[in-house]
């Protein structure tokens, strides 16, 4: 691992320090990246579909790449490691990775990663690990910072080679450094959701499944009164016997003497609508995702389309999300390079997000061309008005 040793450089000055202390410090400084949260998420996503849809949407629309050098022969090189890299559970290629990075990255609010060199010779696998496997120790200034494992009897220790950890905080505010998750408004909304959904499903349970309430009713003679137990008797057993029959399919008539009345429980009574709040809801989760609802296969418009307005935020929610997982892609890269021998700058190439740009792109060539081909018939009129 001598390759991965770096000389110790000056720390850089930093004034904002942590004004958290007790006397017992060292357990303060460690900062864990599970809580309950993250199990909160996951239940969003898997109770919820339409915000499960949303986040694996985004990991597609988010594309792949390529990444581009001056050197044709170390980028054929460098493509093809890309192409073949294992990233474990039987998977292969770095675009893998970055799909379960990213899964991660935008559910959790924060990615861990781990590159597994082949005795020095070359990277083996690149894998994605579970954030809760890992803990931040931070030093006295923000700079100051290491990864840590979680052990099985509770102890935390460094990792040895912090080099080969990936890490990367999603969106990350000042008072959460380590990374803010895309659901983190949800769970209000999601929880009411969850509510009427639950609800909804209690109602149709006692009213969708028609009971019947068979009301005898003797007459006011002394017989009527007298067998009015035993005419009851036979009323049930006949009216159970016509249910049995109709239930496998069989039609039987139930015929009855007196003043037999027969009422559905639960007919008079009105289920709430709950298409109004259920909307409303739903749009306040596909809001945050930023993700157009016919996307999503929420068509609550007949004429509902991709304005351009829409494509352009859409666009710069996928450009921000490529931003925060470059640096991990260029830190493989940077490592695979050093481990090579090679020398030689790239870059990052995202793929175009859509096809509307290209179309777009596609219109304004075309127009210019025209344009030119106007004004060349033009100079070429006036040339010969002039000669005239």
């Amino acid at each position: 691992m001598g390759i991965l040793r770096k000389t110790k450089k000056p720390q850089a000055p930093v004034q904002i320090r942590s004004g958290s202390s007790h006397p017992f410090g060292i357990m303060d400084s460690y900062v864990p990246l599970r809580g309950a949260e993250v199990q909160l998420y996951r239940a969003i996503r898997e109770a919820v579909p339409v915000v499960d849809a949303a986040i694996v949407k985004l990991i597609r629309l988010t594309g792949g790449f390529q990444v581009a050098c001056r050197d044709p022969a170390v980028e054929r090189r460098l493509a093809d490691f890309l192409r073949t890299v294992n990233t474990g559970r039987g998977q292969r290629g770095i675009d893998a990775f970055v799909d379960c990075y990213l899964d991660s990255l935008i559910t959790c609010g924060k990615a861990v990663g781990e590159i597994v060199l082949r005795d020095r010779s070359g990277i083996a696998a690149v894998l994605c690990g579970d954030v809760g496997d890992v803990a931040v120790r931070e030093g006295d200034s923000p700079l100051d910072f290491k990864l840590c494992q979680r052990m099985p009897g509770g102890e935390i220790r460094p990792f040895s080679y912090q080099e080969l950890i990936l890490f990367t905080p999603f969106n990350p505010e000042s008072n959460n450094p380590y990374g803010v998750s895309l659901l983190r408004s949800m769970p209000f909304m999601a929880d009411i959701l969850m509510k009427i959904y639950s609800t909804v499903g209690k109602n149709w349970e006692r009213a969708g499944n028609v009971r019947f309430a068979v009301i005898y009713k003797p007459g006011g003679d002394l017989v009527d009164r007298a067998m009015a137990q035993e005419r009851s008797a036979v009323i049930a057993r006949e009216w159970s016997a016509a249910m049995r029959d109709s239930a496998n399919g069989t039609v039987r008539d139930f015929v009855a003497v007196g003043d037999v009345e027969i009422k559905a429980i639960g007919a008079d009574n009105q289920i709430l609508d709950s298409e109004v709040p259920v909307r409303q809801i739903v749009e306040q989760l596909v809001s945050r995702t930023g993700i157009p609802p016919f996307m999503l296969g929420l068509n609550w418009s007949s004429t509902e389309r991709m304005s351009s307005q829409q494509a352009d935020v859409m666009t710069s929610e996928l450009t921000a999300i490529r931003r925060s997982i470059t640096p991990v892609i260029q830190r493989i890269c940077d490592l695979w390079m050093r481990l090579n021998g090679c020398v030689c700058p790239y870059e990052v190439q995202w793929d175009d997000i859509n096809l509307q740009d290209q179309v777009e792109e596609a219109h304004a060539e075309l127009y210019r061309a025209q344009a030119a081909k106007l004004r060349a018939e033009l100079e070429r009129k006036g040339e010969n008005h002039a000669d005239q």
